[in-house]
């Protein structure tokens, strides 16, 4: 059913955005070294493998642990749609300051408007949310563990980026984290 073609092409959209907005961002000052770069980003690829894999490469791993039907369909297209557009948002509320990778760039801004009112880390945000509906979409134990393997990779470089973050705003980043909640909107 072409239904079915939603999800993955919420998710092609989403690439596509990053791939052109990636040009004209601020130079970068300091970044991730490649190992540890490499520990946020191979979760992420083993976690869009298993969430984008056919069934028949995955054995044991594409047992059911949510029913499929329509409604469930649904419901985790309907995440993936929020997760796609908050993350999209806030991709372009940042502007000039985005990276695909954790950096600083020159004249680094910290922006506390629009989707960072909300949250601290709003790409994040609406990335875990789109991959918890594609997730409960699929509905298979690789699923499972695609959420666990991105939020593994989330959470490191969430801590990462704070710490950054505090050396290069002192207080003002110490207020935001104060009066802002690092992912899930109103809960601290």
């Amino acid at each position: 059913m072409l239904i079915y073609q939603f999800i993955p092409a919420c998710w092609i959209v989403l690439i596509l955005i990053w791939l052109f907005a990636s040009f004209g961002v601020k130079k970068t000052v300091r970044q991730e070294n490649p190992l540890s770069r490499l520990g946020n980003t191979l979760p992420i690829w083993l976690g869009a493998f298993l969430l984008a894999a056919h069934r028949s490469w995955l054995g044991p791993l594409n047992i059911l642990i949510i029913p499929h039907g329509l409604s469930i369909y649904y419901f985790g297209a309907a995440l993936t749609f929020i997760g796609v557009v908050f993350a999209i948002w806030a991709r372009f509320h940042i502007g000039r300051n985005w990276s695909g990778v954790i950096t600083v760039k020159q004249d680094h801004a910290l922006i506390r408007s629009g989707p960072y009112a909300l949250v601290r880390h709003p790409i994040y945000s609406g990335l875990t949310l789109a991959v918890i509906g594609s997730a409960i979409a699929r509905g298979d134990i690789a699923a499972g563990l695609a959420i666990v393997a991105i939020l593994y990779a989330v959470l490191r470089r969430v801590q990462i980026e704070e710490s950054w973050m505090s050396e290069t705003f002192g207080s003002a980043y110490a207020d935001y984290k104060a009066s802002t909640p690092a992912l899930v909107p109103f809960i601290k």
